[in-house]
């Protein structure tokens, strides 16, 4: 039978969620079996060649349904079905699309750019979209999947790849000079509180302090207050704070009155800009969008 639509693969998969803890590699193994796929089948790669078909597939639907407040993360890769999930599959014993999670409140705010601070933004719906919007909406769908999955990546690696992640960015960024030069990360972890140094310009002649941290739980003042502390130590008059997680309102609002320069990066904005920088992913299809030249067809 050809490969499931991830709209197919959506209440299979929740319904293993209520009952067991998931991943998307164990999802994909168990979809496979489900659906009596080939090997032929489960080799089929999609047209870009970045990945299998049906792993592309789940990797959506769970998603979908993560959008939809119906299963959670719980750890590293790790899903499982909410208190919501049984009534919803109740509801919907035949299966179910994205049509029916627009049912459910909050489901689509969160397809909203997480960077966005207006909150008079709002997703475009089907019924009005012009051809643009819709290949903006998906846009921002894909950006926002990828967001997820760097945010997991990272909290996969070593601590001191994460740092050498950072320090890879802040040099895409255009600190440092040669890449050889640039960055210097710290030998050990939580060395006196810094993580990672970088020149902020070719010639060195200023530095920046960096404390890298892979952190679930919200970062709250005292953490910040150490980093700030550590860069006295050091007599360090600019410092970078980078975390998987984000910061509480009480840590932000500290850095304003601080005679250092310290800027904290969330986990989101972090991947926005490993994003933009091309740290971490590859590009694997560029389309072009063209439109009528008026001007060639006036007469001259």
């Amino acid at each position: 039978m050809p490969i499931p639509t991830y709209d197919t693969l959506m209440r299979p998969i929740l319904v293993r969620a209520t009952k067991e803890p998931i991943t998307r590699r164990s999802m994909t193994e168990a979809m496979v079996e489900e659906f009596s796929i080939t090997d032929e089948e489960r080799a089929e790669l999609l047209p870009s060649g970045s990945s299998l078909v049906i792993a592309n597939r789940v990797g959506w639907a769970m998603t979908f349904l993560t959008k939809a407040g119906l299963i959670k993360k719980v750890e590293k890769f790790t899903y499982r079905s909410t208190e919501t999930a049984e009534a919803f599959l109740n509801k919907h014993p035949n299966g179910f699309s994205d049509k029916d999670l627009k049912s459910i409140q909050g489901y689509e705010a969160a397809w909203e750019k997480k960077a966005t601070t207006d909150p008079k933004q709002e997703s475009t719906t089907i019924s009005t979209a012009t051809p643009e919007d819709l290949i903006d909406n998906a846009i921002n769908q894909l950006s926002d999947s990828l967001r997820d999955e760097i945010l997991e990546q990272l909290l996969n690696v070593n601590p001191y790849r994460f740092e050498q992640v950072v320090i890879d960015l802040l040099f895409a960024m255009g600190y440092g000079g040669s890449r050889e030069e640039a960055a210097m990360v710290t030998k050990k972890s939580g060395d006196e509180g810094i993580d990672g140094i970088i020149n902020e310009d070719r010639l060195g002649l200023d530095v920046i302090y960096v404390q890298a941290k892979r952190w679930k739980g919200t970062v709250g003042r005292p953490d910040v207050q150490g980093f700030v502390g550590a860069l006295a130590g050091k007599q360090a008059q600019k410092g970078v704070f980078i975390t998987t997680s984000s910061f509480t309102a009480d840590a932000v609002q500290f850095t304003r009155g601080l005679s250092q320069k310290v800027i904290l990066i969330d986990g989101v904005r972090l991947a926005n800009l490993m994003i933009e920088h091309n740290i971490g992913v590859s590009t694997i299809r560029t389309l072009a969008l063209k439109r009528i030249d008026s001007d060639y067809f006036e007469e001259s």
